[in-house]
């Protein structure tokens, strides 16, 4: 996906959180405007506090069920990002 200027508008996407991070979110699911990943994951810290910037540090990111991995990529408006912390099992 490119690289989104900080000035670009940004629309509203859909973050889905799992595990550790919905237990930082305190929530399961929300909408929030961003363009980019960076600007969302700032938005959601601003929302929940440093206990989730903890958890994010460890994060994947889904952007419509696609990996990403630059702060930088751009979020289309109504996207669906899954926000997926480390998971153990085997």
């Amino acid at each position: 996906m490119p690289a989104v200027p900080d000035r670009a508008p940004a629309g509203t996407v859909t973050v889905r959180y799992f595990a550790a991070a919905r237990a930082a979110a305190g929530t399961a699911q929300e909408a929030v405007p961003a363009a980019s990943l960076a600007g969302l994951l700032g938005a959601v810290v601003d929302r929940h506090g440093e206990g989730l910037a903890l958890v994010l540090k460890r994060c994947s990111y889904l952007v419509d069920g696609l990996a990403v991995h630059a702060p930088d990529t751009a979020l289309p408006a109504g996207a669906t990002v899954d926000v997926l912390p480390p998971f153990a099992g085997g």
